[in-house]
């Protein structure tokens, strides 16, 4: 299997993963996040510089959002809530990612941010900025070529994935 997940949801995916390693599990073949909400402490550099860019995710509204996600008692820093901040033997023992993230969005520095630390952990980690686009513009196949490509090029991830893992159920 592999987990996917968009805006919020990519971030819950890297939840489960890190809670999968946490508790010793199989991990999935891999990950794919769209536009994944990394960050609930919003404190990437990209919330100042893509503000006037990004109609839709501004800094008062995330961190809104992320209080009442967390309720009185969460911590955004906790990585099981922001995966952004996650420990480095955690982030090594995650599964192959594709992420992408329009370079319109305020949550791009976070993805950059996230990937930077995969890699540094030794991990594979991918990012795809696409340019001119906005928050989880995959939704979109039907009016924008950027949105078809993306997914195809998803498709393509996971799908190199799941062969490399049956390559590897097969060799003894």
């Amino acid at each position: 299997i592999a987990v996917a997940g968009d805006s919020a949801g990519g971030g819950l995916g890297l939840s489960l993963l890190l809670s999968l390693q946490r508790r010793g599990e199989r991990m999935p073949v891999a990950y794919w996040g769209l536009s994944a909400w990394t960050d609930l402490t919003a404190s990437g550099e990209s919330y100042e510089t893509r503000a006037a860019l990004d109609p839709i995710h501004q800094r008062p509204m995330i961190a809104a959002m992320a209080r009442n996600y967390l309720g009185g008692m969460g911590d955004p820093k906790d990585p099981l809530a922001s995966p952004l901040f996650a420990a480095p033997d955690e982030l090594a023992a995650l599964p192959p990612m594709l992420l992408q993230v329009g370079e319109r969005e305020t949550v791009v520095s976070d993805s950059e941010a996230f990937v930077r630390r995969v890699r540094a952990a030794g991990a594979q980690a991918e990012l795809q900025v696409w340019p001119g686009m906005i928050h989880v513009f995959q939704q979109f196949p039907t009016v924008l070529a950027e949105a078809r490509d993306a997914l195809a090029d998803g498709g393509r991830f996971l799908s190199a994935r799941f062969d490399a893992a049956a390559h590897r159920r097969k060799t003894p």
